[in-house]
């Protein structure tokens, strides 16, 4: 989920591994009791933390080098013994997939499962690992005072649709076996911090789809029964209600319902990177990749990582996220073992700015999972574990930037050096910039103590006084934004309190939006 070269490294096509496994689901209707052995438990746990990593390193080389297009069939993606390991110690920013999750269990394990929500927040705002999106607008938000779920809101996060809780709401499902509903409860805190709206959704989606692949081997009950989570009305339910639809209609042609999802589903409204621009992050559409590849795969665990892969825009996160879902409902032991080459030598690996690896989250993550089984309704006894199956229940409605369509996008790029005022028609905006070092040895890795302090006056009216720091851990997102203005005739003046020749302050772009679409006419 990130905006940087990655190293691509061509090799043979891979080979399909076996049939797909024999459907079984738990009696539909009021909740069921399902009894796992222990060691199946832990199996099963392992292949949702095995099959996250498998996914994003796959994908890695990938990432957001197919942006409104898919990659074509004869296009090669590296896969060999040693791959995982030389991924993990030389692009460890990969892994935001996961670093992201770790940092929450790390808290559960330390403050106990009723940790509130500041200590997750806390954790990850003053991690040392990279972020991106709604991540990194979550963390500027904490980290200048603004408390979850504030932090998330669409008003205070113009990435708040983005993919971000989708990715790292693994955890949730994988703490909450069968119980999706009890995922949920654990993530939407957590969630907010970062996200709203169909941002959010992504997640709750993700953690019932894992939490139901511990009671279910049937792929297409998983993807449909988690739906259930989400309210109708939302845009993410129509979605991912679109994708299964599509996959009905044509059940042996997943690149057609790709073409249909991207027809219908690929206009990105909040993020200012994806905004009249190819690329997009936005949460239903990278989950109707991961559904693509988890229904189209038939529990195959090669063509799901291969589909949700090839289906292109943030496609690490797309199979982390199919890969964990399928692990889980496979199990470690039952990964193709083509999969886990070189697995074995990675799994002591602490993931970078975090002191916790694949064979530690194994063993805390079964840790929590009888605690939260046995909170739940569950019992552990002996070497058994009966588990007090949920239905999902719909979440409540949210929806961001109802009423806000993008109209313009307009280049400025120029160097705030003291005062620049811009106009615009609409009902609202997002200025992109930012501060950097006028040297940057590395574009995603500089830091200093120079803060920009730019007040920031819509209509005549100051509405805040922006810090902008040039330290990439810590940066603004977008230099500044504004929602819910009066449609009309609207002047931004941006005043720098603090230039400094050597931190020069960029501004890049405005994006207008106004209370209704602009569509081309035929």
């Amino acid at each position: 989920m990130k905006n940087r070269n990655l190293l691509f490294l061509p090799l043979l096509a891979l080979l399909a591994f076996g049939p797909a496994p024999t459907p079984k689901k738990p009696t539909a209707g009021a909740p069921a009791a399902v009894t796992l052995s222990k060691a199946t438990l832990q199996d099963k746990i392992k292949g949702g933390w095995a099959g996250q990593l498998i996914g994003c390193t796959f994908g890695g080389p990938t990432e957001f080098k197919f942006n409104g297009t898919m990659m074509n069939d004869y296009q090669p993606i590296p896969w060999y013994d040693g791959y995982i390991k030389k991924t993990m110690l030389e692009n460890p920013g990969l892994y935001d997939d996961l670093y992201m999750d770790l940092t929450f269990v790390d808290v559960f394990e330390k403050k106990g499962l009723d940790a509130p929500v500041s200590e997750h927040a806390n954790a990850f705002a003053n991690a040392g690992y990279m972020l991106w999106h709604a991540n990194q607008v979550g963390r500027y938000n904490i980290l200048n005072g603004m408390k979850a779920p504030e932090s998330g809101h669409w008003l205070n996060n113009p990435h708040a649709d983005d993919i971000d809780f989708q990715i790292e709401a693994d955890f949730s499902g994988l703490m909450a076996p069968g119980m999706p509903n009890t995922a949920i409860q654990i993530g939407d805190p957590i969630g907010h911090i970062m996200n709203y709206g169909d941002g959010w959704y992504g997640g709750v989606y993700v953690g019932a789809m894992y939490a139901l692949a511990f009671v279910s081997n049937d792929v297409s009950y998983v993807v449909n029964e988690s739906l259930k989570a989400i309210p109708a009305q939302s845009t993410f339910h129509q979605c991912i209600a679109d994708v299964i639809k599509w996959h009905k209609l044509y059940p042996t042609d997943w690149k057609r319902t790709w073409l249909e999802i991207q027809r219908k589903w690929s206009d990105e409204v909040g993020c200012s990177d994806g905004i009249f621009a190819p690329y997009n992050i936005d949460a239903k559409l990278n989950s109707a990749y991961i559904v693509l590849g988890l229904l189209y795969g038939q529990g195959d665990y090669t063509k799901t990582m291969q589909i949700s892969t090839r289906a292109g825009q943030d496609s690490d996160c797309n199979p982390s996220s199919a890969g964990g879902i399928l692990g889980t409902m496979l199990g470690y032991d039952k990964i193709p073992a083509y999969w886990k080459q070189g697995l074995k030598d990675a799994e002591d690996i602490d993931f970078k700015h975090t002191t916790m690896s694949l064979n530690d989250v194994y063993a805390i993550g079964m840790k929590h999972a009888l605690q939260v089984v046995e909170r739940n309704g569950g019992k552990v006894s002996g070497e058994n574990v009966t588990i007090a199956v949920q239905t999902p229940k719909p979440v409540r409605l949210e929806q961001g930037f109802a009423g806000h369509f993008p109209i313009e996008k307009r280049a400025v790029n120029k160097d705030l050096t003291d005062e620049s005022t811009l106009s615009f028609i609409g009902n609202g905006f997002i200025i992109s910039g930012d501060a950097r070092p006028k040297v940057v040895a590395n574009q995603y890795d500089y830091e200093s103590p120079y803060v920009g302090k730019v007040e920031v006056y819509v209509d005549g009216q100051k509405v805040e006084t922006a810090s902008l720091p040039a330290n990439f851990t810590r940066r603004r997102y977008d230099m500044a934004w504004k929602y819910q203005l009066a449609s009309g005739q609207h002047t931004i003046r941006l005043k720098l309190l603090n230039p400094d020749k050597d931190y020069p302050i960029r501004i890049r772009t405005l994006i207008v939006f106004g209370d209704k679409p602009v569509l081309a006419k035929y």
